[in-house]
């Protein structure tokens, strides 16, 4: 225990340097150089770039090799860009920081699902910077929380977790997962879930997404279908400028049924909603993720 713990205080010592030096930055030199520490990860970690190159051909069987190289090469930027600007998240204080690097559409879209009054399911998944709707979203007038798992090292994980909450949202942990989402829904609080993520098979509904079988959380379907929670699809695309589009479709409301099938059938439709949001800009998804392990 004392070994592992000296262990995470070291790796925290470490961490803060980084940090330390990332806030020294202007944001976008901070964010420019996050993008050329990313391209140069994807050479220094050759197993994910293999596992990117293999998921996008899956994904996209009509681009040329050529094509599938930029795409991976710009996921890795854009990961990178992410990890440095989670760094220095809290950095948005002001009304004129959330103008100047924000553009929202279809916030009507959400308004709409909030006034229902039985609190909101922000369906999102691993696009853009997808850490920022739960920081943006109380700042604008939306309480939101957000399902998160924690990190090994426990100093880094509370370091992350003031990161995502200081814009006004919570961090839920995803092993207390149903009864943290139903007590925020019950307060009436958006609560984003990343649905594009592998889990275990006991655990999940298999749908197809891009094509291929995926192990998937069936939690927001089972739960919007039980208490007539609207679910709202919500992206984040960054621009190359630094900039962040904020995409908010108009809200699903599931009709009055249950069952396993239904449940199925509605997990399927959510994952249609976070394909969609991929295709837009295939560059700016989390290739990088085993998330059609033990399906083929």
């Amino acid at each position: 225990m004392a070994e592992r713990t000296a262990k995470n205080l070291f790796e925290y010592a470490l961490f803060l340097v980084f940090v330390f030096a990332a806030r020294l930055l202007p944001r976008g030199a901070a964010l420019a150089l996050g993008g050329h520490i990313g391209r140069v990860c994807q050479f220094l970690i050759p197993k994910k770039r293999k596992l990117a190159y293999d998921n996008i051909h899956r994904a996209f069987p009509e681009m040329s090799a050529s094509e599938v190289k930029v795409i991976v090469s710009e996921t890795f930027r854009n990961l990178g860009i992410s990890g440095m600007e989670m760094l220095t998240l809290n950095r948005f204080e002001s009304e004129q920081d959330l103008q100047k690097n924000f553009d929202i559409t279809g916030l009507e879209h959400l308004r709409e699902a909030y006034d229902l009054n039985r609190g909101v399911f922000l369906l999102t998944g691993h696009i853009g910077f997808w850490e920022v709707g739960t920081f943006l979203l109380p700042k604008v007038g939306f309480p939101a929380d957000f399902v998160a798992k924690k990190m090994k090292n426990p100093y880094v994980d509370k370091y992350f977790q003031r990161m995502r909450e200081a814009g006004g949202g919570r961090c839920l942990d995803s092993k207390k997962g149903a009864r943290r989402i139903i007590r925020s829904l019950g307060e009436k609080r958006g609560v984003a879930i990343l649905l594009d993520q592998h889990i275990s098979r006991n655990e999940a509904v298999v749908v197809d997404f891009f094509g291929r079988k995926a192990c998937t959380t069936p939690v927001i379907a089972q739960i919007a279908m039980k208490n007539g929670i609207p679910v709202v699809p919500l992206f984040s695309y960054r621009t190359r400028d630094y900039r962040h589009n904020i995409v908010i479709e108009p809200m699903v409301l599931f009709p009055d049924e249950s069952g396993e099938e239904a449940v199925v059938r509605n997990t399927a439709l959510l994952t249609a909603k976070i394909e969609e949001a991929v295709r837009r800009d295939p560059a700016q998804w989390f290739w990088v993720h085993r998330r059609w392990r033990d399906l083929g």
